[in-house]
C-alpha cells in the first residue's frame, strides 16, 4: 500500500472521527476546513473522541496524545493537501459544496493523490469528472461512533482504476476498519440502504400525527432488542443531516420530506438541538432518557 500521508477536509461530527481515528492508527493527517472558527470546533470534537477512546476502547492518555499530535490543522487547502497520498472529502452533504470543493482540490492536490468522498448519499460518478481524475476517485464511507462501529463501506465508479480502489480497501484495514467493498454504485451503499427508509418511517409516523418520538423509539427497543431506537440514532447521525437530505428531496418535489425538513428546522435546528454533538436532540445528554430503566415501562 502506498497510502502514507492523509489529509481529511471537513473536521465536523464524522470528519474529526475519521481525522482521529487514521492519526490513532500510526497516520500523519492534515486536517482542513474552511476557517480556524470551524477548526477550533472541530478540536473540541477530537477532544471528546480522546476520552472516548479511553473510555471504551480502554487506551491510555499517552496513546490518545500520541495520535493528537499526528494532527496537524490548516485553513489552507493548497498546504492541507500538499505531498497527501489520500484526500478524504467529509465537508457538508450538498452537492454544490462538494462540486465546489472538488473544483478547487483539482487545482492543487499533487497528480498521485487519490481523491475519496465520504458522502452518505451522493455517487462517486457525481463527482469523479469535476475532480480531474475519475481513475482516482472513489467513495470511502464511514459509520458513526467509527472507533465502536468500525465499517468502511468502500464503493467505486465504472472508471475507478482497479488498484486504487484495492489501496483504499488496503488503506481501510490499515485504520482498523472492517472493509465493505461495493462493485457498484449504489444511493446510500449498504448501510443507508437500509438505515434511511428506517429513519424515514419513524419520521413520518412523528410529523403525520401517529406517534411521539419516544414512543417510537421504546416501540423499536422493547420489540427487536435493538440498544437505540431511530430518533436516539438521528441525535447520532446529527440533525443537520437528515434536515439537509430532506431538504434536498424537498426541493425535488417530495411533499413529505418538505413536512420532516420544516419540523426538524422549527422543533429541533432553530432551538440549537443538533444531537449528541452539542448535548441536545431528541434527548438531553448525557443521560438521554432512553437509558432511563424507566422509560421501557
Amino acid at each position: 500500500m502506498n497510502i502514507r500521508r492523509v489529509t481529511v477536509a471537513g473536521c465536523g461530527v464524522l470528519g474529526s472521527q475519521i481525522a482521529f481515528q487514521t492519526a490513532f492508527s500510526g497516520f500523519p493527517v492534515n486536517v482542513y476546513d474552511i476557517n480556524e472558527e470551524s477548526l477550533e470546533k472541530g478540536k473540541e470534537k477530537i477532544r471528546s473522541w480522546q476520552e472516548a477512546y479511553k473510555r471504551e476502547l480502554g487506551a491510555s492518555e499517552e496513546e490518545v496524545e500520541k495520535a493528537y499530535n499526528n494532527l496537524t490543522f490548516y485553513t489552507d487547502l493548497e498546504k492541507a493537501v500538499k505531498d497527501a497520498d489520500l484526500v478524504i472529502e467529509a465537508v457538508p452533504e450538498v452537492y454544490e459544496i462538494k462540486a465546489d470543493f472538488y473544483k478547487k482540490l483539482a487545482e492543487v492536490a499533487d497528480e498521485k493523490t487519490i481523491f475519496a468522498s465520504n458522502s452518505s448519499t451522493m455517487l462517486p460518478s457525481q463527482f469523479a469528472g469535476i475532480s480531474g481524475r475519475p481513475e482516482k476517485f472513489l467513495n470511502l464511507h464511514f459509520a458513526n461512533e467509527i472507533w465502536k462501529h468500525n465499517t468502511a463501506e468502500i464503493m467505486k465508479h465504472d472508471g475507478t482504476d482497479q488498484q486504487v480502489f484495492e489501496e483504499v480497501i488496503e488503506f481501510a484495514k490499515a485504520i482498523g476498519m472492517v472493509p465493505l467493498p461495493l462493485y457498484k454504485e449504489q444511493p446510500g451503499y449498504i448501510l443507508n440502504s437500509l438505515l434511511v427508509p428506517f429513519l424515514d418511517a419513524a419520521q413520518k409516523l412523528v410529523v403525520n400525527g401517529v406517534a411521539d418520538p419516544y414512543t417510537v423509539d421504546k416501540t423499536w427497543i422493547i420489540a427487536t432488542g435493538a440498544p437505540k431506537g431511530p430518533f436516539a440514532i438521528l441525535d447520532v447521525v446529527g440533525i443537520n443531516t437528515p434536515y439537509n437530505l430532506c431538504l434536498a428531496r424537498a426541493k425535488a418535489g417530495d411533499k413529505e420530506a418538505e413536512k420532516i425538513a420544516e419540523y426538524l428546522k422549527k422543533e429541533f435546528l432553530d432551538k440549537g438541538r443538533l444531537g449528541v454533538q452539542n448535548g441536545k436532540g431528541f434527548y438531553d445528554y448525557p443521560n438521554p432518557k432512553y437509558l432511563d430503566p424507566d422509560f421501557l415501562k
